[in-house]
């Protein structure tokens, strides 16, 4: 089948950003983000936005699921997915060649190997239809939908029993059925970095980040009403560094905890990349910085399967 999505990912600190808007503005094509935190305004340098990346010879390269909330606002997986079918749909009318670039694994996850979540509000009808039942009785319905309950804590808890019945049942709904959805023919590519290698260059961008003012981005936010805790929710940066400006750790922690931190989250998202492979997604790994490298192999992935 033709490619009609490529997909870059890599760790923090890979540079998957800049090679993909390099990439992008060389396709004609337009980047969508794969980024649990970036969706966010105000918070550009601890999540790593580099919107400067975006500015190429010129040109305002255009990036889509970047700065579309405010921090108090929620955003999921449910919701990525749903918003990304929306854009990728949209670009191919337009004949445009989508680049999902990120490294929340979840998310990329989450289109690569067609999670079905489908749109489960929560049902007044069904929860008074199911509010005189006993727990045996909600557990028989639920385990007769879903045979093969992966977790079984929600056999447990009413609450919880009551809204897997209510996923369930938005998930045998016809309409919900995942043949609705776009059909996605990935090429996907990996920016990998030798372990030491990667830990240097975590090192130089956290120092940067501080530099650049980092821990004011912090501040500002809870000035502007983001509590401390809403801060501490995102993790990494902003969990560090509200501790650091509640003065429930020194400066020098924060940064030395902080280094840490990100080395441990980025050896994380690698190994739900390997994960990845392993349930069949197929990654073709690009050395780190090798524009030349990429760039090759994503026009041949395209005229390779082209029709």
């Amino acid at each position: 089948m033709k490619k009609n999505l490529i997909v870059i990912l890599g760790p923090t600190a890979s540079g998957k950003t800049s090679l993909a808007v390099r990439l992008a503005a060389e396709l004609g094509g337009e980047i969508i983000s794969a980024d649990s935190r970036q969706v966010y305004r105000g918070m550009d340098i601890g999540t790593g936005k580099d919107l400067s990346d975006f500015h190429l010879e010129g040109r305002v390269i255009d990036c889509h699921l970047i700065d579309i909330l405010d921090p108090d606002q929620e955003f999921n997986v449910f919701e990525f997915q749903k918003r990304f079918y929306e854009i990728f749909s949209t670009l191919r009318k337009k004949q445009v060649l989508p680049l999902l670039v990120g490294g929340t694994g979840l998310y990329l996850e989450s289109v690569l190997t067609r999670y079905f979540m489908p749109n489960a509000e929560p049902d007044a009808r069904l929860r008074e239809e199911l509010a005189g039942l006993a727990m045996e009785e909600l557990q028989d319905i639920l385990l007769s939908m879903k045979p093969q309950l992966h977790n079984q804590t929600d056999l447990q808890d009413r609450e919880r029993l009551i809204r897997k019945i209510e996923i369930e049942k938005a998930r045998q709904n016809p309409s919900n059925h995942p043949d609705r959805f776009p059909q996605i023919h990935a090429a996907v590519f990996g920016v990998y970095w030798e372990r030491a290698e990667l830990k240097k260059r975590i090192s130089a961008r956290l120092l940067q980040r501080l530099e650049e003012g980092m821990i004011e981005e912090v501040s500002r936010l809870h000035d502007e009403g983001v509590s401390w805790g809403r801060l501490e929710s995102f993790g990494l940066e902003y969990r560090f560094i509200a501790r650091c400006l509640q003065k429930k750790i020194t400066r020098e922690e924060m940064a030395a905890g902080l280094e840490t931190a990100i080395g441990q989250f980025a050896k994380r998202q690698m190994t739900w990349f390997r994960r990845m492979e392993k349930k069949g997604v197929s990654i073709e790994w690009i050395p780190g910085g090798d524009y030349s490298a990429l760039r090759g192999r994503v026009l041949d992935a395209l005229q390779r399967y082209s029709p």
